[in-house]
């Protein structure tokens, strides 16, 4: 049975939180804004000249080292999981999130506090629908040297397994798992970072951890406490005391869950999965994730990802009554023969089309182009397809006769197959940002005999005819 196609969703008010960054210790605020569709998660660095703005892309992942850093022309963003945690958790696609600093603040160490704030600010729902990726292939990674494993198998929704083996008496192996993404906020927002006493020493002495405290990281002490250690943690988290308390972890802190390191290691492959950019409905199951791990897969589902979209030919009935005719389509578009290049409209929403053109050798332009060969040009191909796109923007527009559609751009074209008489051409176009000032940005796919055949980034825009 298919899934209804749900849609995007942003914030209805903006909202601010201000606390310390976990390694830097700097104070930061914070505050998350609402996005336009299609926009996704991004963080803009407000500290900075320009106020330069970095998506959550796996591509940018620069260090996992203790959390998962993102860089773009030498700016950065410094443990981006918990944050892109909660907006997955909360079922949000498009986020601004607006930081005075390098790193969000780490709050208790969890993603609990984001999505209070979220929550606060209400979440509202777009126009444009959701894009999942719909897993229908088992696909795995795996790090040979720390035995890590990731794998995605097909399920009805989105679904995480984590297993963690750490190898001391103190911790040992721990399961964790989530069914609906509805059960993120009671049952993994509130799932703490944590650290081993040996990490916690070396991180110290390297000066990081700025920001640590016993409220915002358990630490499990998988080792004897020397004096001296003692004496420097106390120093380190400000405190008096410390001890270590019968269940292996350093006192003033009481666990959420007796699993709570699997299921903060659940949160964190939530948070790393986000920057391959689209809703995944799969199962995941995670054999020691950690944020290596998690950033090598989703830069690998990444990929797959956008392959399979570039190479998607869409499931239309050529058959089916078409949404627009030719009549229809040449009472909205001022082209006539031998240049209108597109017969049907089958699909129109308010964020793409489908078009169709049966290619026949009665086309004038096979005359020349070859004689005795005869091959669609790749212009036109494209001419076609900004056709087809013609009708997505006209379509805004009460009075769709009274506007011409002029080209502005054409990026990243590519031709993948010969067309030949007997074809028939299928266009899709989707909106790349939304329509502004009659202006359209638009990813254009032409396919033919279940092939991509070309494809480019179109930019156009209406101009209404003056009256005379």
């Amino acid at each position: 049975m298919s899934k209804a196609i749900a849609k995007q969703r942003t914030i209805a008010n903006e909202i601010t939180l201000k606390g310390v960054g976990l390694h830097t210790g700097a104070e930061v605020t914070m505050t998350f804004k609402a996005a336009d569709e299609n926009h996704g998660f991004k963080f803009k660095r407000v500290d900075l000249e320009g106020e330069p703005v970095i998506a959550a892309d796996a591509s940018l992942v620069t260090n996992t080292q203790r959390g998962t850093n993102l860089e773009k022309n030498g700016v950065s963003i410094q443990t981006t999981e918990h944050v892109l945690a909660a907006c997955v958790g909360l079922e949000i696609d498009n986020l601004l999130i607006e930081l005075n600093a390098s790193e969000p603040p780490i709050m208790d160490g969890s993603s609990k506090f984001f999505v209070e704030a979220l929550e606060k600010a209400g979440v509202t729902e777009q126009d444009a629908e959701r894009e999942e990726y719909v897993v229908k292939d088992v696909i795995t990674y795996i790090d040979e040297e720390s035995g890590s494993e990731i794998i995605l198998m097909p399920s009805e929704e989105y679904q995480v397994t984590t297993m963690v083996d750490f190898g001391t008496k103190v911790l040992g192996t721990q399961n964790a798992s989530i069914k609906h993404l509805s059960e993120f906020k009671d049952e993994i927002s509130d799932s703490r970072t944590f650290s081993f006493l040996h990490e916690i020493e070396m991180l110290l002495e390297h000066g990081l951890i700025k920001g640590g405290d016993l409220n915002n990281a358990i630490v499990y002490v998988d080792k004897e406490l020397s004096e001296a250690t003692m004496d420097k943690l106390r120093v380190a988290f400000n405190k008096e005391h410390i001890a270590v308390k019968p269940n292996g972890i350093l006192d003033n802190l009481t666990l959420h869950h007796p699993n709570e390191a699997a299921r903060h290691k659940l949160l964190d492959v939530i948070g790393d999965l986000a920057l391959v950019g689209t809703r995944i409905r799969g199962k995941i199951i995670a054999n020691k994730p950690g944020h290596y791990v998690n950033t090598q897969f989703a830069k690998k589902l990444q990929k797959i990802v956008k392959a399979e979209r570039r190479n998607y030919v869409p499931d239309v009935n050529l058959h089916a009554t078409p949404v627009k005719d030719i009549n229809q389509i040449m009472e909205m578009l001022p082209h006539r023969p031998p240049f209108l290049l597109v017969d049907k409209i089958l699909e129109l929403t308010d964020t793409k089309v489908i078009g169709i053109k049966n290619v026949t050798m009665n086309e004038p332009f096979f005359v020349g182009h070859f004689p005795g060969a005869p091959v669609m040009p790749g212009v036109l191909q494209i001419e076609a397809m900004a056709q087809t796109g013609g009708i997505l923007v006209l379509s805004t527009v009460p009075d769709p006769e009274n506007y011409l559609t002029y080209l502005l751009k054409i990026d990243n074209v590519r031709y993948k197959q010969q067309v030949v008489p007997g074809d028939t051409l299928i266009f899709k176009l989707d909106l790349m940002a939304p329509i502004r000032r009659g202006i359209c940005q638009m990813q254009g796919r032409a396919y033919a005999n279940g092939r991509l055949v070309s494809e480019a980034e179109i930019m156009a825009q209406i101009v209404k005819v003056k009256n005379n």
